[in-house]
């Protein structure tokens, strides 16, 4: 099979498109022919080992070399075989799944665990495009931030791949929903169901008045001390990304932010979706909104799996609206 093979740390021209063998299923595990993914931060992050201090804290960047051969961790497919354990999965069936690697060649294996019916209703290539950002959304707003029906739930970068689908969660469990994004795309944020969008060009958000129960934090565009002036007194503040650097960041401002929490009103806290051992269940939640027509992904481009390391540079610039996405 094909494969982009990722066999040390650089720019998207170290992703080498190579033959490899075809892998064999586990006992436990089903092989998928992919059909699309999708490229996103997790991806480059690894490409390039950054923030370097990642590499010592003993993760999944090793300290001078990756440990992820094959990156992608968003998959869309067919079931090709099954192991001798497997149950509730046949060949053909479309599945799709949240992985750690894997996605960015012509089949991966994947632990039956992990992997769901695609929605009905999606293309592979928009099915590719829902498990990691929207896991990253519904966790950070329903299992981090407690969201409630009524409350008033700010998004900030609510234009990308997590907060596209974060703007629609947040209706979807009944919340008035702010977006935070840039003037060109304010009016698609409104089309996905924001209440109101602050354009960050024309005004801080920081300075809004109207109190929110929950701030979800995709940009960190601005300091855990300036967000909390949005928060009512018992309100909720959730980081899940924000820009990256080479040495520290966003790992720094993550874990400023949960430093925090002990000394202040609010609730501070951190969405971990790569540590999270119910993406199946939450794949399955997604699914539903998805098949109710409340969450629908949101595509900025689709490339053909041969430019892998093009999507990748767009996705770097960070003004994707929504997710990109591979056809394979």
């Amino acid at each position: 099979m094909k494969a982009f093979v990722l066999r040390s740390y650089g720019s998207p021209d170290v992703l080498d498109l190579t033959e490899i063998d075809r892998p064999v299923p586990g006992e436990d595990e089903v092989l998928v022919r992919v059909r699309a993914t999708s490229v996103q931060p997790y991806d480059w992050h690894h490409m390039r080992g950054e923030p370097y201090i990642a590499r010592l804290m003993g993760g999944s960047l090793g300290p001078r070399r990756p440990k992820l051969d094959i990156l992608g961790a968003d998959v869309a497919g067919q079931v090709e075989a099954v192991g001798g354990r497997v149950t509730g999965f046949r060949s053909g069936d479309e599945v799709f799944a949240q992985i750690k690697q894997g996605g960015f060649a012509e089949y991966v294996c994947v632990q039956a665990a992990e992997l769901a019916p695609k929605p009905r209703n999606l293309s592979f290539e928009q099915a590719a495009a829902v498990p990691l950002a929207a896991n990253t959304a519904l966790i950070g707003l329903r299992d981090v931030g407690r969201i409630q029906p009524g409350q008033k739930v700010l998004v900030n970068g609510a234009s990308g791949g997590v907060g596209t689908f974060a703007v629609q969660i947040a209706k979807a469990f009944g919340a008035e929903v702010t977006g935070v994004c840039g003037p060109r795309n304010v009016g698609m944020v409104r089309s996905i169901g924001a209440d109101d969008v602050i354009d960050y060009t024309k005004e801080d958000f920081t300075r809004d008045r109207r109190g929110y129960d929950l701030l979800l934090d995709n940009a960190g565009s601005r300091p855990g001390s300036a967000c909390r002036r949005v928060l009512k007194p018992k309100g909720t503040y959730v980081a899940v990304g924000g820009p990256a650097s080479r040495w520290f960041q966003p790992a720094v401002r993550v874990f400023s932010a949960v430093a925090m929490s002990p000394f202040v009103s609010q609730r501070m806290a951190v969405a971990d979706v790569v540590g999270c051992t119910e993406n199946r269940r939450n794949l399955m939640t997604l699914t539903e909104l998805i098949e109710d027509g409340k969450v629908t992904p949101v595509i900025d481009r689709c490339y053909p799996f041969e430019e892998i390391p093009a999507a990748i540079r767009y996705q770097e610039e960070g003004h994707a609206q929504g997710k990109v996405v591979v056809a394979v």
